[in-house]
């Protein structure tokens, strides 16, 4: 499998070399774990998903409420030839209505939602027939009750994830502190009772600086 990841890492996304802290949590993934990454901006959280979608069988389903970076994600994926889908309010109906149906005839590697579009039970009927062979908690501390940034609708996807079929699942985010992500991840079923692994808790931007009064 290294031999594969370090091929697909080099083939299709055009890198010589994971960043640190990315393959532990990849490997982990493929190898069907539930997931939870700790990881700064910028330090490539991304990859921890894509590339596995490329790897694995069926759909990946990234649940995200940043809306504006999901097109900019697509536009990369699909200029390296990933098959990657989006469904969400910014699109038009036709576009809606398009990327509908390609998840329905089984098509596209990586699909990206907000959580609120699990509302839709049209929608949630066609991912029934699909296999998901990952489910990805993008921006997981949107889960902590406690956070200014939390979405009620993320409170609803452990419940989510054991109707599609439990599919192993990762949860990403740069924000979170340690124990409260853990704790608030595992309660609210964002990453279930299997075993998580933490990839990276560096963030470079961060320092402390003491001065006398």
């Amino acid at each position: 499998m290294p031999d594969q990841l370090l091929e697909t890492l080099r083939d299709r996304f055009g890198l010589e070399e994971f960043r640190p802290g990315q393959q532990e949590p990849v490997r982990a993934v493929l190898r069907g774990r539930d997931t939870l990454v700790v990881m700064p901006t910028g330090a490539g959280k991304s990859l921890i998903y894509q590339l596995p979608a490329v790897l694995l069988p069926g759909l990946t389903v990234v649940v995200s409420p940043l809306i504006a970076l999901m097109k900019d994600q697509i536009d990369k994926l699909t200029e390296i030839g990933v098959d990657a889908l989006v469904v969400n309010s910014s699109q038009r109906t036709g576009e809606q209505r398009d990327a509908e149906s390609s998840v329905t005839e089984g098509r596209g590697d990586i699909l990206y939602l907000t959580p609120e579009r699990f509302r839709d039970r049209d929608f949630f009927e066609r991912l029934l027939g699909r296999e998901i062979s990952l489910f990805v908690v993008d921006e997981a501390h949107c889960v902590s009750q406690w956070g200014h940034d939390f979405r009620p609708d993320y409170m609803m996807l452990g419940s989510i994830a054991e109707r599609l079929g439990r599919p192993p699942i990762l949860a990403l985010t740069a924000t979170a502190r340690r124990p409260r992500c853990a704790k608030t991840s595992s309660g609210s079923s964002a990453c279930g009772s299997r075993s998580s692994s933490w990839a990276s808790w560096f963030a470079p931007t961060f320092f402390w600086k003491s001065a006398p009064r």
